[in-house]
C-alpha cells in the first residue's frame, strides 16, 4: 500500500509528539502496518518560538501552524497532525483537515498549589494562563482573583507552577491524559461554569487536498462524531471571527442522529457575556455552527467586538 515512509508533521512538544505517535499507531492498526511505514517530523512553529507575549498580538492561532503548513505544500511532510483547538478556522487553499481522532474529555483542569480549586484559593492569588477564554472565566468566577499570562508547552507551564509564579494554572484535561499527568490534577472544571475551547480534546489531520490515496488511507481512522462536533464548533467560531483576541467557549455533543451545540463569548473581565444554544440534525452541523455564531453576534451587538480591536 506504502512504498515509502509516511511522513508525519508535528510541533516537537511532548504533547504533540505523543499526538501524533497515536496518529501513527491508529493507522498501523487500521492497516496492518509497522512502524517503519512512517516517519514523524518535528517541526518547530512560530507559536513554540515567541513566549514573552500573548498570540494575540503576534499573529494568533496559525502561529502554530503556519511551519507545518509550508511542509505540507513543499512536500516535506505527508500529513500535519494538530491539536484542533490551535487551527485557524479557515485553511490555506490546497489544504484540508478530513480527519479527526476519538475526542478525548473537553474539560478543563484545575492544578492548584495553594488550595485544590479556584473556589478555595486566597483572596488575591496568582492563577496564569495563557488562554483569554480561561483568564475570562476564571475572573468571572473569581474577580478577586490576579490572572497572569503563562505561555509554553505543558512541561513549561508546570515548571512556572513550581517556580511559584502563580498559585495555580488551568491546562486541558485531554493533554494531560494524553501525556499521563492525570495525577497532578487537583479539580476538573465542569462544564456548565468553565465550558471548553471550540475544538478542545480533538486532534486534526490535514493533508493536501488533492492526495488522494492519503485521504483514503486517514478515511479509516477518522471518528464521524467528532468530526461533526468539530465542523459544528469551527463554523461557529468562523462566524464570530475567533482569534486569540476574544474569549469564546463552544462545545458539541453528537448523539445518535442529533447534535447539541452549546457557546459563549465574555468580556475580557468576564462580567459580561452572551450565550447559545442550539440542536438538530448532526449531518447539518455546519449549518447549525453558523447559526449559533450569528445568534450570540447579534446578542452581543456589535460594540461587543469592537472593543478587540
Amino acid at each position: 500500500m506504502q512504498t515509502k515512509a509516511l511522513k508525519i508533521g508535528t510541533r516537537g512538544s511532548p504533547l504533540a509528539l505523543a499526538q501524533a505517535h497515536e496518529t501513527r499507531d491508529r493507522l498501523m492498526a487500521a492497516h496492518g502496518l509497522s512502524e517503519d511505514a512512517f516517519e514523524i517530523v518535528p517541526l518547530t512553529t512560530s507559536g513554540d518560538r515567541i513566549l514573552d507575549r500573548p498570540l494575540s498580538e503576534v499573529g494568533g492561532k496559525g502561529l502554530f501552524t503556519k511551519e507545518l503548513e509550508e511542509a505540507l505544500f513543499d512536500g516535506r511532510i505527508d500529513i500535519a497532525v494538530h491539536s484542533s483547538k490551535d487551527m485557524a478556522t479557515t485553511l490555506p487553499e490546497g489544504l484540508e483537515v478530513t480527519t479527526f481522532l476519538p475526542r478525548e474529555d473537553v474539560r478543563d483542569a484545575f492544578i492548584g498549589k495553594l488550595a485544590p480549586s479556584i473556589a478555595e484559593l486566597p483572596h488575591g492569588a496568582t492563577v496564569g494562563s495563557s488562554s483569554l477564554r480561561r483568564q475570562a472565566l476564571i475572573r468571572r468566577m473569581r474577580p478577586d482573583l490576579e490572572v497572569i499570562i503563562f505561555r509554553g508547552n505543558v512541561q513549561t507551564r508546570l515548571r512556572k507552577l513550581e517556580e511559584g509564579i502563580a498559585a495555580g494554572t488551568i491546562l486541558a484535561n485531554a493533554g494531560l491524559r494524553r501525556l499521563g499527568l492525570t495525577h497532578i490534577i487537583t479539580d476538573l472544571m465542569p462544564l456548565d461554569i468553565f465550558p471548553p475551547a471550540p475544538g478542545q480534546g480533538a486532534i486534526g489531520i490535514e493533508m493536501r487536498s488533492a492526495d488522494k490515496s492519503i485521504r483514503d488511507m486517514l478515511s479509516a481512522i477518522h471518528d464521524a462524531p467528532t468530526g461533526y462536533a468539530l465542523a459544528c464548533e469551527r463554523a461557529y467560531l468562523r462566524v464570530l471571527d475567533g482569534s486569540c483576541r476574544t474569549p469564546i467557549a463552544g462545545h458539541a455533543v453528537v448523539e445518535g442522529d442529533r447534535l447539541f451545540f452549546k457557546g459563549i463569548i465574555l468580556s475580557l473581565d468576564g462580567q459580561e457575556a452572551y450565550e447559545v444554544e442550539r440542536e438538530g440534525k448532526a449531518v447539518d452541523a455546519e449549518a447549525i455552527g453558523h447559526a449559533a455564531g450569528e445568534e450570540v453576534r447579534a446578542k452581543a451587538g456589535t460594540k461587543f467586538f469592537e472593543g478587540w480591536g
